[in-house]
């Protein structure tokens, strides 16, 4: 069996970039950590779910705790450094955000982690962050460097497969919208998030945890309650879109030695 070390921006990021990666790696017996650079103190708080005297740091920490629960995770650690925001915005001067992050520094919290777990794989995120997100775009940076320091032998860039995401909003656009859901993909030939198909080396299909993964992400309702995109989609469709898990191996070509696509399906093959 292997240690999955997988490292993420914020709470929730977990569940939509690799929740179904996470929980099949635990079924199948392997140790998975759930490393988190920031409590996710900028996000935006759904409607009637937060208590009077709860901050939202403690919130999204207890949510990640019954998310990990749900997905397997063996350990949760923290960086410790403050959600940054968006790009613009005062958050994201802030001296101790994760965006200001001295990078050596922050990849060497890390890496003691990855040397104390002896990971055999590390997630990150592509290095556009996805989305370009400035908090996920840094997960890329440090998760990058701490594996070079701790020598962790095998990382993955979680990415979102944009072909996927355009063929996704041509078929079910219009029945979301039919439904009165509001969706993130309006225009499909405008979509530049994620990684082209053909640059993608490893998909993982996660149909069979779905409802994990689903179950998981409702566990974050300060961020994502049952109004949201994520969980307003039919279960059905849902695992149309979520159902596959998309990663970049560092180090890899998404061709053989043929010249012909060679696609992993899994993070812990040879």
């Amino acid at each position: 069996m292997a240690t999955l070390v997988s490292f993420h921006a914020h709470p929730d990021d977990e569940c939509i970039a690799t929740g179904g990666t996470l929980a099949a790696a635990a079924s199948a017996g392997h140790r998975v950590v759930l490393v988190l650079a920031t409590r996710g103190e900028e996000g935006e708080i759904a409607d009637g779910v937060m208590e009077l005297d709860e901050s939202l740091s403690d919130r999204r920490v207890a949510e990640t705790a019954r998310a990990a629960a749900r997905l397997g995770i063996a350990r949760t650690e923290y960086l410790g450094y403050r959600d940054s925001g968006m790009v613009g915005t005062p958050q994201n001067e802030a001296q101790e955000c994760f965006w200001q992050a001295d990078i050596e520094e922050a990849a060497n919290r890390l890496a003691e982690i990855l040397a104390e777990e002896h990971a055999d794989v590390l997630t990150v995120y592509d290095e556009n962050g996805g989305y370009g997100h400035p908090d996920h775009i840094q997960v890329h940076r440090v998760g990058v460097r701490a594996a070079e320091i701790a020598k962790t032998p095998r990382v993955y860039e979680a990415t979102m497969n944009r072909d996927a995401i355009k063929r996704f909003a041509i078929t079910h656009q219009a029945e979301a919208r039919d439904r009165g859901i509001e969706t993130p993909f309006e225009n499909p030939e405008e979509i530049t998030m994620g990684t082209p198909e053909a640059d993608i080396t490893t998909t993982v299909d996660v149909r069979e945890f779905i409802d994990i993964k689903r179950a998981a992400l409702a566990e974050h309702a300060s961020q994502v309650d049952g109004n949201s995109f994520f969980l307003a989609i039919p279960v059905e469709i849902f695992r149309d879109l979520f159902g596959q898990e998309w990663f970049i191996r560092r180090g890899s070509s998404p061709f053989g030695q043929d010249g012909q696509p060679a696609r992993e399906t899994s993070l812990f093959g040879p």
